[in-house]
């Protein structure tokens, strides 16, 4: 299984993503800033990834805090990693589960050694990477039987291990159902600008034998009409009270060209994913990103010298063009909103207690 990001000794190491797929190097964060320059500058990716590594920079931060201050470290910390990504809820989840465990820490045990406290939070950080794999492994087993023998899968950006804490959410559908003997064959998105599908999804699925195709964005609308596409997978980022999800721009358009050729679209996305506070697509805080990524690549500019663009690096997909949502607990089908409150339950999904608002 790809290790997308583990603890180490004291210091947290993660495959560096911007190096793929031609080099598999991994970085070394020693300090939590070190973490979250990780994730400012795409080193890692992926909303439950990213709720990973904060949940581990939150605890590297806090076991080098000095004796007399972990109280305040640690909220500081916590407002540094709320600062990263602004659309991917599962930060805010991870600093959330953060927090609870700190301040249980304090209440169980007003007088608690600063070293328990430390090591309550490593071991908060490690739970949320296991659970995570976990999940990740109950959404394959859920969504496997939704792929038949013989489909072609469109999928977008990278939602596999690499944005995991391992096997993947969109791509752990695919895996498991890879593993179960099924004949299939995955259509990679490039995923414009970053490339996120050319680069990873193509390497993911090439290191695990699965058969792939690469694909420009824009060929995907040609391949549907032309009966060549069974069902569109892919991941999410938010997922509102209402079942309308955010993930990497281009989604919408993927969802609506789906549609129109009658081919089924599915989410897949831990529960940890759904925010009950945000109430419709239109509330999601969209990240806006460098225009250089849409200018150039990798260092080479493409674009005239004096020319600007635009960079929102996530866009919204209304319930509406959305099948279902595969999640670790089973498959959420229309109507959402009542499915999300009803079948999990009024304590299931997210109510963020720190982050942007969206209300």
């Amino acid at each position: 299984m790809i290790k997308t990001i583990s603890w180490n000794e004291g210091a947290v190491v993660m495959i560096d993503q911007r190096a793929l797929p031609h080099e598999e190097r991994y970085i070394t964060c020693r300090t939590y800033q070190d973490v979250i320059a990780a994730i400012n500058t795409m080193a890692i990716r992926g909303a439950p990834a990213v709720g990973i590594a904060a949940a581990m920079g939150i605890a590297l931060g806090t076991l080098n805090a000095p004796e007399g201050q972990i109280e305040t470290d640690f909220y500081r910390i916590c407002e540094d990693f709320a600062r990263t990504r602004p659309t991917a809820v599962n930060l805010f989840w991870a600093i959330d589960r953060m927090k609870t465990r700190f301040e249980g820490e304090l209440v169980s045990a007003p007088h608690v050694e600063a070293e328990e406290i430390k090591k309550a939070l490593t071991e908060e950080a490690l739970r949320i990477l296991e659970e995570d794999i976990e999940a990740n492994r109950q959404m394959g087993a859920h969504g496997k039987d939704l792929i038949q023998d013989g489909d072609t899968i469109l999928t977008h950006c990278n939602a596999g291990a690499l944005a995991t804490g391992g096997y993947g959410t969109a791509l752990g559908v695919i895996r498991a159902a890879h593993e179960e003997g099924k004949r299939i064959h995955v259509l990679v998105d490039e995923t414009r600008p970053l490339l996120q599908g050319a680069r990873l999804t193509a390497w993911e699925m090439h290191r695990e034998g699965i058969g792939a195709t690469l694909i420009t964005d824009s060929m995907a609308g040609s391949l549907m009409q032309r009966g060549m596409v069974n069902l569109v997978l892919v991941g999410a980022d938010r997922i509102a009270a209402n079942g309308d999800t955010a993930n990497k721009i281009g989604t919408y358009s993927l969802a609506v060209l789906a549609k129109e050729n009658r081919v089924p679209l599915y989410v897949a996305a831990p529960l940890s994913t759904i925010d009950r506070r945000t109430r419709t697509g239109r509330e999601i805080p969209i990240e806006e990103r460098s225009e250089d990524e849409v200018l150039g690549f990798h260092g080479t500019r493409i674009a005239p010298q004096g020319f600007h663009a635009c960079n929102p690096a996530f866009d919204v997909t209304p319930k509406k063009y959305i099948t279902a949502i595969i999640t670790e607990k089973g498959i959420i089908t229309k109507p959402f909103g009542r499915k999300i409150k009803g079948i999990f339950g009024d304590s299931a999904g997210y109510r963020p207690r720190s982050g942007p608002k969206t209300s």
